[in-house]
């Protein structure tokens, strides 16, 4: 029998390089929102917009806002930022 065959196997394991979970929303999605309310994870948990298992929340720039919120994401798209910032809003990193 082959040496290789007769030693014991250490292969690659997942765990140490496990991703982050991302959880996106898009601007347009944010619309749901009343004016001058304050956005977070946990406000958009419990609107249904991300899961609840998410470490990140990153907000994308896809659709239009027309209202001033205040919006504490860890990641934000440029044109997300633009978007929130030229409707009155804040875009606060966390």
């Amino acid at each position: 029998m082959p040496l290789y065959r007769k030693l014991p196997h250490r292969g690659f394991n997942q765990t140490r390089f496990q991703r982050e979970k991302l959880g996106w929303v898009n601007v347009g999605e944010l619309q749901s929102f009343a004016a001058n309310t304050k956005v977070n994870k946990e406000t958009l948990f419990k609107a249904g917009l991300i899961r609840g298992n998410v470490d990140t929340v990153k907000v994308l720039g896809n659709g239009s806002i027309e209202k001033a919120i205040t919006v504490e994401a860890n990641r934000f798209s440029e044109s997300a930022k633009e978007k929130i910032e030229a409707a009155g809003g804040k875009a606060i990193l966390v």
